[in-house]
């Protein structure tokens, strides 16, 4: 494998660079690096969402006639490492990362002219309607109620963890449709517009303090059947080649490489004026080598993948494996952090970060009110809190062991 860089992909390193200095502001990228979430805020995001959409960078991934860009493997890599060292805040990805391309892959043509180019736009804000009370890694137990009446469906049931859903105007949700010996069957894929009468939205705060998910409750929600895509039935198929998306639909590595050297600067600094640093602890400095290690195998493995999807093949099981070792290798990198910030880990203190979500009872910074500590420790404890759950959504790390062993190793 070639790793070196072509002089074509050097000076788009080079366009990528000058854009970054250019659009992203001090303030953008401020709020990247106290981020808390794998989610930015939402201001945040739509105010990222328009600049990208502006220079036509908005979904680089999507094919070039919806407005994707005509990139190589390495130049998409080189465009999300150059974002990920600049600190620059990611967009949502339940628009541009999982509806877009399902609508491309799946949906009619009238919905793929309706609704992508407000994708691109950030017109449009997207909510993911898959785990219910009883339904979650086990997505084919959903029991969300569609039932015929001419041509609408009635919708009846609740969804849970629905990342922003407080903000979102807009829900791709898989309902049930009938019930069938296969549970897998009977299920559909249908878009709601969130403003739909019978729809309610509860917030469900987070162990980090964040009101980032939700639980939506439907009762006696019209949808129209226009709003199916593709067969009353079959949305099981339109379900999984989303969840490859999700799971594997984006490079780790880069972020990882960057979160790293952060945690590794921190361990420089003397440790409460003592004139010891950690980073001259041999153990610490071996945990940090033991990441790089698994950081960098992530990272060959990712370029083996894009590789394939550059000829046309979907992420499949080898999505189930970015997800489970990027998401472990996060928890891992988090760990180190708190470690690395020592007893600056402990205060509680939502108001000096940029957390993914409003914090309740906690307001912003006024006056003469500091931090305690440096800035640097600030992230650490909220984002391990809320790095918890990186092993559990899109189907938790235990299912996606099971999908590879079935799926890759036969048993």
């Amino acid at each position: 494998m070639n790793l070196a860089l072509s002089a074509q992909d050097e000076a788009f390193r080079e366009e990528v660079l000058r854009f970054l200095d250019d659009r992203l502001t001090p303030a953008l990228r401020r709020n990247g690096s106290l981020m808390t979430s794998v989610y930015a805020d939402h201001d945040t995001i739509r105010e990222w969402h328009k600049v990208l959409y502006e220079k036509g960078w908005s979904a680089p991934a999507w094919p070039k006639a919806w407005g994707g860009c005509d990139w190589s493997v390495v130049q998409h890599y080189i465009f999300s490492s150059e974002f990920s060292r600049a600190g620059a805040p990611p967009l949502s990805p339940m628009g541009v990362g999982m509806c877009g391309p399902v609508l491309i892959g799946h949906g009619s043509p009238e919905q793929k002219a309706y609704y992508l180019p407000r994708i691109l736009s950030g017109e449009d804000f997207w909510c993911q309607g898959y785990s219910e009370p009883g339904a979650g890694s086990d997505l084919a137990a959903l029991q969300m109620s569609a039932v015929e009446d001419g041509d609408d469906f009635i919708l009846n049931g609740s969804k849970i963890w629905t990342t922003h859903a407080q903000h979102a105007n807009r829900l791709f949700n898989l309902v049930r449709t009938s019930k069938e010996a296969i549970p897998q069957r009977g299920i559909t894929f249908l878009l709601i517009d969130m403003d739909t009468p019978g729809i309610k939205v509860e917030p469900l705060i987070m162990l980090s303090g964040e009101h980032i998910q939700n639980q939506i409750f439907f009762t006696d929600v019209r949808v129209p059947k226009k709003n199916v895509v593709g067969r009353i039935g079959e949305g099981w198929t339109v379900a999984k080649y989303l969840l490859e998306f999700e799971r594997g639909g984006h490079a780790y590595a880069p972020g990882l490489h960057v979160r790293l050297d952060r945690i590794r600067a921190i361990a420089s600094h003397e440790m409460l004026g003592t004139g010891v640093r950690l980073i001259d602890d041999p153990a610490f400095a071996a945990k940090l080598d033991e990441a790089r290690i698994e950081i960098t195998a992530l990272e060959f493995t990712e370029h083996r993948i894009m590789s394939a999807l550059s000829h046309g093949e979907a992420p499949g099981t080898q999505g189930s494996l970015l997800k489970t070792r990027g998401t472990e290798t996060s928890q891992r990198l988090t760990e180190l952090a708190i470690e690395a910030v020592g007893c600056y880990a402990a205060p509680f203190q939502p108001q000096a970060t940029r957390p993914g979500g409003p914090v309740p009872g906690w307001g912003a910074l006024t006056g003469n009110q500091t931090p305690v500590g440096p800035e640097y420790a600030v992230t650490a404890m909220p984002k391990y809190l809320n790095d918890r759950a990186g092993s559990i959504y899109a189907g938790s790390n235990e299912i996606q062991r099971n999908i590879m062993a079935k799926a890759v190793l036969g048993l």
